[in-house]
């Protein structure tokens, strides 16, 4: 237990003194180049006593030394934080991490706890030193970031207008993030279209072209040319190997005259591992709107004729079909997941009104059940108005742009709490326009993931 207590302690020191270090170092970097001390003041601990100060100071070495802590300027502290310390008996704000303690602190536990912070965190943890920083190619720490259980996704999307220059939302900061991939090409328009393992999946707009990135840290990969040539659109859906794209990762993509091929990362090439079977209805009428869905190693894509789903195992290879009515009065529809249970989102129209609805699909009789709607006060806002979707995530956490001649709006919608979230506009950066999505994916934030 005391273990465990000291990993959460260092991950919120860690966290505040990295904060405070960028402010502090930005502040006086004029003032003198040569001055490395890092401060964090009124850093609260997690037993409930008095704010303390964490000091470290940091030379030009790969390691950390600790110092004497600086003076904080007096602060005028809340009459509960007064009266607290008056019964501690303790009448000090800062608190040094005792060198004593802190320097038999295991090495390998620093990859475990650094694993676990915030992404935004860890690109700042970057600067700290060369050792931190070669962390992004360290296979220990790789591990260590599998082990981690997801958080809520990412969103990678795409703007009309900025069609190569993608936007990434991060739900836990409610805050819009610009990577600049400068690798993708600049001649086509390439569009994400599925996810895993912290990669995402690009293809052009002509089906022919595939690209693998992972977005946070711009590692990029042009796939090889596919065997044989489909000018049609083609879904694309995508699995991880094993816990990590270590492991490697297969990429599918599948016509609707029933021609399919797969990608396998690790044999870097294409391959045709059979045909679909007599008992699969061809043309299979994709539905190109919905993204696919992954569970485990299977991949489930939207049919329209029959209405229903195709699935294809990547580790069997086997192809199945389900049919499954759609409910009345449904457009705009997309699949989406919710850990193992397969969902359906759309828009539900019946005269005048429109509002979203959430569907769970019955694993014994294979009908969608309606579990929850968007409120209906948000429902209001479309009334008499023709509106139109577009689902640009569907792992656990959906985002979708709703969109009329009057509204552009994103919300989330987290399946498992059943919770209904406004999205801010996506503003590029020295902009000052609201972008309109056109497409996106979710995808879970890897450091290490390697395309």
């Amino acid at each position: 237990m005391e273990g465990l207590a000291m990993l959460k302690q260092l991950i919120g020191q860690l966290q505040h003194l990295l904060d405070s270090y960028h402010s502090h170092h930005h502040h006086n970097h004029n003032h003198n180049h040569n001055h490395h001390r890092w401060t964090s003041l009124d850093i609260e601990d997690s037993s409930g006593d008095d704010s303390c100060g964490l000091v470290m100071s940091a030379g030009k070495s790969d390691s950390f030394r600790m110092s004497e802590p600086l003076k904080s300027p007096p602060t005028k502290k809340p009459r509960r934080d007064r009266s607290r310390g008056k019964s501690s008996g303790r009448s000090c704000t800062t608190e040094v991490m005792e060198q004593e303690i802190w320097k038999d602190f295991p090495e390998d536990l620093f990859e475990s706890v650094i694993a676990r912070l915030p992404i935004a965190t860890f690109f700042r943890f970057r600067s700290v030193c060369r050792q931190w920083n070669s962390l992004l190619t360290s296979q220990s720490f790789s591990e260590h970031c599998a082990q981690v259980p997801k958080e809520n996704p990412w969103f990678y999307t795409i703007s009309h207008g900025t069609m190569n220059t993608g936007a990434m939302y991060d739900p836990s900061l409610n805050k819009w993030r610009h990577p600049a991939i400068s690798t993708v090409p600049t001649k086509s328009i390439v569009l994400p279209v599925a996810s895993t393992g912290g990669l995402v999946c690009f293809l052009d707009i002509g089906h022919q072209y595939f690209y693998v990135c992972n977005p946070l840290t711009q590692s990029f990969k042009e796939l090889p040319a596919r065997s044989f040539k489909v000018w049609s659109r083609v879904a694309v859906g995508m699995t991880i190997n094993g816990n990590s794209t270590g492991s490697g990762y297969k990429i599918l993509w599948v016509g609707c005259d029933g021609e399919y091929e797969v990608f396998d990362s690790v044999r870097n090439s294409w391959s045709r591992p059979g045909n679909m079977p007599a008992g699969v209805k061809l043309p299979l009428s994709l539905n190109f709107r919905s993204q696919s869905v992954s569970i485990d190693s299977t991949l489930y894509f939207m049919r329209a004729d029959p209405e229903g789903i195709v699935s294809y195992d990547m580790a069997t290879g086997v192809w199945k079909q389900y049919i499954i009515p759609a409910p009345l009065h449904l457009t705009d529809h997309t699949l989406a997941q919710c850990g193992d249970q397969i969902m359906l989102v759309g828009l539900l129209t019946k005269n005048a009104a429109t509002c979203v609805c959430i569907w769970e699909l019955q694993k014994m009789t294979l009908l969608w059940k309606e579990v929850d709607r968007m409120p209906n006060i948000w429902c209001l806002d479309f009334y008499g108005k023709p509106v139109r979707m577009i689902c640009l995530g569907n792992k656990s956490l959906l985002m979708l742009s709703l969109r009329s001649k009057q509204m552009n709006r994103l919300v989330t919608y987290n399946i498992a709490r059943k919770e209904w979230l406004k999205v801010p506009g996506c503003v590029m950066p020295r902009g000052r326009k609201r972008q309109w999505i056109a497409s996106g994916t979710a995808f879970h934030p890897c450091l290490t993931a390697v395309a």
